[in-house]
């Protein structure tokens, strides 16, 4: 029975006076581009395949003086059959084409070249192919592998999920126990993350192999843990993302106005602090390491915001002392 011709320079792109080079150049773009493992398209397996076969025979001067003994006014398509004579013909051992290849493997254990190609060179079993090609070995560049191959190991996916913390486990570190759902079926899986001191708003905490499983003995990928510290009612960290934290700090304007002695809260307990005399509503005292802890070990600072403040209801002695101070003073904030 009669088989197709495959045109090789036509599956290559390239003129019959094409060079070697002018032959490897256009075999590796094609090459590149039809890969299984970059091209998932239909069909781009069976096209990298027929780039495979016509560069074996294109790359190999002694098979390309065989191929174009059919004459060049051969079309893609027409009926080939092959003269007496040819079908018992085959290379790669004594009485072959010679030459040293890096390895052989009969067309019976690739089992994937054209009826055409069989017949031009021998048939299954008759033929020995190199694996030797343009890129070198293995991989996209090991040649015109055809056939089934053994799947490449791929790394599981990266998992994301945020994790809430408190602002003192943030300053000073933990173990906490979170649970997350498993790929949204309703079952959970619980882990134990080590939070370091010194995380703040958007670190990512990485559980090494918790992630996607790996396909075909690929690694399992990672869970990504992005932290976000939760609202504390005593302080605010200012500015986010950063290791200062800020304290309101009520004081009385007798305290504001003589200066005084007061109590600050910190996270690691209160500190006595000292209010200037003539301190502003919004002013800020530094307490120095008292904030969210650094990669360095140090620490950031706290900031005691002054916020001045009046009782909503006054004693009479209270009220009596207030009108004798509005009498007595002439300042006026207003004016300055």
């Amino acid at each position: 029975m009669a088989t197709k011709y495959h045109d090789y320079y036509k599956t290559l792109g390239i003129e019959r006076t094409a060079g070697t080079d002018e032959i490897q150049r256009a075999y590796r773009a094609l090459a590149r581009k039809y890969h299984p493992d970059v091209n998932k398209e239909p069909g781009a397996e069976a096209r990298f395949k027929e780039l495979g076969e016509a560069y074996e025979v294109l790359k190999d001067p002694k098979k390309r003086e065989r191929y174009d003994a059919l004459g060049a006014d051969w079309k893609a398509g027409q009926e080939f059959r092959p003269p007496p004579g040819w079908g018992g013909w085959s290379e790669g051992g004594e009485g072959g084409f010679g030459g040293t290849r890096e390895r052989s493997v009969s067309t019976e254990e690739m089992g994937d070249f054209s009826d055409f190609f069989e017949s031009l060179f021998g048939g299954r079993g008759g033929v020995s192919m190199d694996f030797r090609g343009p890129f070198g070995h293995g991989g996209m560049g090991g040649g015109t592998r055809a056939g089934p191959r053994p799947p490449r190991p791929r790394s599981g996916a990266d998992h994301e999920a945020e994790i809430t913390v408190s602002l003192l486990d943030a300053i000073k570190g933990g173990t906490r126990q979170i649970a997350l759902s498993a790929d949204g079926n309703g079952d959970s899986r619980t882990y134990d993350v080590r939070i370091p001191p010194g995380v703040t708003d958007g670190t990512v905490i990485r559980l090494g192999g918790q992630g996607g499983e790996g396909r075909h003995g690929g690694s399992p990928g990672d869970l990504l843990l992005r932290v976000r510290i939760a609202p504390d009612p005593r302080f605010r960290i200012d500015p986010p993302g950063g290791h200062d934290l800020v304290a309101a700090t009520p004081v009385t304007p007798s305290e504001a106005a003589l200066g005084a002695k007061i109590d600050v809260p910190t996270p690691d307990g209160s500190v006595r602090v000292t209010v200037p005399a003539g301190s502003q509503s919004g002013q800020k005292l530094r307490i120095r390491g008292q904030g969210l802890a650094k990669r360095t070990g140090e620490r950031g600072d706290l900031l005691a915001e002054l916020r001045i403040v009046v009782p909503r209801t006054l004693t009479p002695p209270e009220r009596e002392a207030y009108e004798r101070l509005a009498a007595a003073s002439e300042w006026n904030p207003r004016t300055g």
